[in-house]
């Protein structure tokens, strides 16, 4: 069965995580560097790392197994998912796919560089109750898929 690992720290969609995960009774692992409310479900592993930079991603990383998914708005931590032949998937129901990894990380260092010199300011746009339902489809898809392939 695959399992669900989550960089939570600023993930806004934890609790459908947990959710979908129990209906399919699918063991979760809840990542972040500082604590969160405790589960009682004891499919459901928090894992408290620390602070320090990509401790999360680190932890991931290691512990994510061909055929697990990971839930995580970081590009660098979806591509070394897919690396390890994981599904990843943005927040906003976007899976992270091998064909389009390269781009966004393209695309995303090309970003931070504007903002360093200036060029570009701004943040992310607002989560939106249709990024939550394009989430929980985009969950539901990613699960059954893994489960028809094992």
């Amino acid at each position: 069965m695959p399992e669900i690992f989550v960089d939570a720290d600023a993930c806004p969609v934890k609790d459908e995580v947990l959710r979908v995960a129990e209906r399919h009774n699918l063991k979760v692992h809840i990542v972040s560097n500082s604590g969160m409310r405790p589960s009682r479900n004891p499919m459901v592993q928090q894992v408290i790392v620390p602070q320090t930079p990509d401790a999360a991603d680190d932890w991931i990383d290691a512990h994510i197994q061909p055929g697990d998914i990971c839930i995580t708005a970081d590009i660098p931590l979806a591509a070394r998912c897919i690396e390890r032949q994981a599904s990843a998937l943005h927040s906003n129901g976007k899976p992270f796919t091998q064909e389009g990894i390269g781009m966004a990380l393209a695309m995303r260092d090309l970003m931070q560089q504007l903002r360093e010199a200036g060029d570009v300011k701004g943040t992310n746009p607002p989560f939106t109750k249709e990024d939550r339902s394009r989430f929980l489809r985009a969950l539901e898809d990613t699960i059954q898929a893994r489960l028809r392939k094992r």
